[in-house]
C-alpha cells in the first residue's frame, strides 16, 4: 500500500491544461513485468467529467468552422511529432501494457497509419453534387461534423486503438474526450501532449479517467454526440444499449473467439509461425488474437506435436528489461488468477491440457505461460467462451464442412482464417464464414487504417464501424442542398 500511495497521478486533460484533479479513488497502475505500482489513476466523478465535456463544447463552436487545410496542418504535425517519438511511445506501451517491444512498435506504428488516413480528409469527406438534377434545380451533399465524440477504450491496445477514433473524429471537426483504459493511461497522455505541441487548439482533445460512472455519464451526457468502444462484448452491449437510448451514435466493439483452420495441404512452416504469433502475441490479449484452432483430418496429430515444441521454445520474459523476449505478461493480477481459475476448470472436462501456462519460472510480475488444450469439443466452455489471454483450444473437425458447421456454433464474429493452398477451399470458407475480417493464410486478419474494423454478431453493436469510411460516415452527418436560380423565379424577386 506504501507504494501505490507513493506512485504519481496521473493528469486529466481539460480545456487545453493539464490538471492533478481530486478523486476519492485511484486505480494502480502497474509494470505488468514486474508488479510495481508506477502510476495512479483517479476515479473521476459525474460533474469533473462534465467539466471537461462543457469545455470540448465550446472548443466544438470553433474548431467545426475551422478549415479543412488548418486542420490537415496540425495533424501532419501531429504525425511528424509521433514519429520523432516513436521509440519512446513503443518503450511506454511495453512499461505500461506488458507487450514486448516488436508487440508494442506494432501498437504505435498502427496509430500513426490511423492518423495518416485522417489527414486524408478533404479527400474523405468531400460531398457529391449533381446539376441540373431536375429542370433548373441543383442537387449537392456535404458531410458536416455532429459534435463532441466520446471513446471508450480498452487496455490492450494503448496507443493504436485509441488513435483508431479521436485522430480521424477530430479531422472530420469534431471535438474529442478519451477516456483510456485506466490500467493504461500513460500513453495516452503522452500523446495527448504531442498533439498539444503540434499545435491543436484547447478544448478539441480532451483526457478523462475513471470506471463505470465515467463510463454512464458519457453515455448519457446531453452534450455528447456519439460514443466509440472497443472492450468486452457485455460492456459493449451496455455502453450501446446506453448511448442509444440517450439519442447517441454508438460503435462499439466487443469481443471474439476467433478461429484458425487449418487443411492439410497447408504450407507447414509459415503457418505454424501465424498461429504462435495470432494466439500468443501479446500474451493472447486481444479481440483479434486466434483462440480456437482447427486442425482437419489428418493433419492434426503433426499440428498439435509442432505447436507444443514451438511453445516449448517460446520464451517468456520480463519485457521492461529484455526487449528479446518472446511472450511477456498478462495485464494485472486479476487477469493472471482468472486465466489460472479458467485453465483448471478446463483441465476437467473431457479436454486434454497439453501444455499448462498456470506455472512459470518468473518469480515476480502476472506471467501465465502458452497453454494448449486438445480434443476440445463445441459444447465447452473453452470454445465458447472469449478467454482473452494465452490459452489456444484445439479442435478436430473431420472436413471443411465440418468445421464450418462448428464455427458457425459461436456467438462472435471478429475474425477467422483458413490456411490452404487450395483456391476452392479458401473461397467457399471466405463466402461461408459468418465473421467480418477473413484471413487466407494469415494469422491476424485486422483491419489496417483503410479498411474498417468489421466485427459482426456478437462481436459489434451499432452500424458503423471504427476506422475507414464507415468511420468518417460515423463521425459526421450528410447535409443535402437542393438550389433553383432559374430566370421565372429571378423576376419574380425584381431581380
Amino acid at each position: 500500500m506504501p507504494t501505490f500511495v507513493a506512485a504519481p497521478v496521473v493528469p486529466i486533460f481539460r480545456d487545453g491544461t493539464w490538471i492533478t484533479p481530486n478523486a476519492a479513488d485511484f486505480m494502480p497502475v502497474h509494470n505488468p513485468s514486474t508488479g510495481e505500482v508506477i502510476a495512479r489513476t483517479p476515479l473521476l466523478d459525474a460533474a469533473q467529467v462534465d467539466a471537461v465535456v462543457e469545455g470540448a463544447a465550446k472548443a466544438f463552436a470553433t474548431w467545426s468552422k475551422t478549415s479543412y487545410t488548418k486542420r490537415v496542418g496540425i495533424l501532419f504535425k501531429y504525425k511528424e511529432l509521433l514519429e520523432a517519438n516513436f521509440l519512446e511511445l513503443s518503450q511506454l506501451v511495453t512499461r505500461e501494457n506488458g507487450k514486448t517491444l516488436d508487440e508494442a512498435k506494432g501498437d504505435v506504428r498502427r496509430g500513426i497509419e490511423c492518423v495518416e488516413f485522417a489527414c486524408g480528409i478533404p479527400i474523405l469527406a468531400k460531398g457529391e453534387n449533381l446539376p441540373q438534377l431536375a429542370d433548373m434545380i441543383d442537387g449537392l451533399t456535404s458531410r458536416e461534423p455532429i459534435g463532441v465524440c466520446a471513446g471508450i477504450v480498452p487496455f490492450n491496445f494503448p496507443a493504436m486503438v485509441p488513435m483508431w477514433m479521436f485522430p480521424l473524429a477530430i479531422a472530420c471537426g469534431n471535438t474529442f474526450v478519451l477516456k483510456p483504459s485506466e490500467k493504461v493511461p500513460l500513453t495516452a497522455v503522452r500523446m495527448a501532449e504531442l498533439f498539444q505541441q503540434a499545435g491543436l487548439p484547447e478544448g478539441v482533445f480532451s483526457i478523462v479517467h475513471g470506471a463505470r460512472e465515467v463510463v454512464d455519464t458519457l453515455c448519457t451526457h446531453p452534450k455528447i454526440a456519439a460514443i466509440s468502444f472497443v472492450g468486452s462484448s457485455p460492456v459493449a452491449r451496455h455502453v450501446y444499449a446506453l448511448g442509444s437510448a440517450n439519442g447517441k451514435r454508438v460503435q462499439a466493439a466487443g469481443g471474439a473467439k476467433n478461429v484458425l483452420l487449418v487443411m492439410p495441404d497447408a504450407d507447414p512452416d509459415p503457418t505454424l509461425r501465424a498461429i504462435m504469433g495470432s494466439a500468443f502475441g501479446c500474451a493472447g490479449q486481444r479481440c483479434m488474437a486466434g483462440s480456437v484452432l482447427m486442425g482437419v483430418g489428418e493433419v492434426a496429430d503433426d499440428l498439435r506435436d509442432r505447436l507444443v515444441a514451438a511453445m516449448d521454445a517460446l520464451k517468456l520474459d520480463d519485457t521492461s528489461a529484455n526487449p528479446e523476449a518472446g511472450m511477456g505478461p498478462v495485464i494485472d493480477g486479476g487477469a493472471q488468477s482468472r486465466l489460472r481459475d479458467l485453465i483448471s476448470a478446463g483441465a476437467k472436462t473431457e479436454a486434454k491440457l497439453v501444455r499448462d501456462g498456470r506455472e512459470t519460472k518468473m518469480t515476480r510480475g502476472f506471467f501465465v505461460g502458452p497453454t494448449l488444450f486438445d480434443q476440445v469439443e463445441p459444447g465447452m466452455k473453452l470454445f465458447r467462451d472469449e478467454l482473452f489471454g494465452p490459452v489456444l483450444s484445439m479442435l478436430r473437425p473431420g472436413s471443411l464442412d465440418e468445421a464450418i458447421a462448428m464455427m458457425g456454433q459461436l456467438r462472435f464474429g471478429n475474425g477467422a482464417s483458413i490456411f490452404t493452398t487450395n483456391g476452392g477451399t479458401a473461397r467457399q470458407f471466405v463466402r461461408e464464414m459468418p465473421a467480418g475480417m477473413i484471413g487466407i493464410n494469415v494469422g491476424v486478419p485486422a483491419a489496417p487504417a483503410i479498411f474498417s474494423f468489421s466485427g459482426w454478431n456478437g462481436s459489434f453493436y451499432g452500424d458503423l464501424h471504427v476506422m475507414g469510411v464507415e468511420g468518417v460516415q460515423f463521425y459526421t452527418r450528410q447535409k443535402m442542398v437542393l438550389s433553383r436560380w432559374d430566370s421565372t423565379y429571378r423576376r419574380s424577386m425584381g431581380w
